[in-house]
């Protein structure tokens, strides 16, 4: 099993786990789990451990704030 890769939508700053790539496009998935989007490689950055850390935690302060 291999190590999930982190990329930063730098579109729009989202961080999402690469789950394909189709064309010139790679799709990525909310690290909470959701829908999946279409980002084009180019304007993709890895995300280092740090941002994905980052990500994580403000998912689950996110979550627990929900009714």
């Amino acid at each position: 099993m291999s190590t999930p890769e982190y990329m930063i939508d730098a579109r729009d700053g989202r961080i999402g786990e690469v789950m394909g790539h189709v064309g010139g496009r790679v799709q990525l998935r909310p690290l909470g789990g959701g829908r999946e989007w279409d980002c084009p490689a180019d304007e993709l950055t890895p995300a280092s451990p740090r941002e994905v850390l980052r990500a994580r935690v403000r998912e689950l302060n996110q979550r627990g704030r929900l009714p």
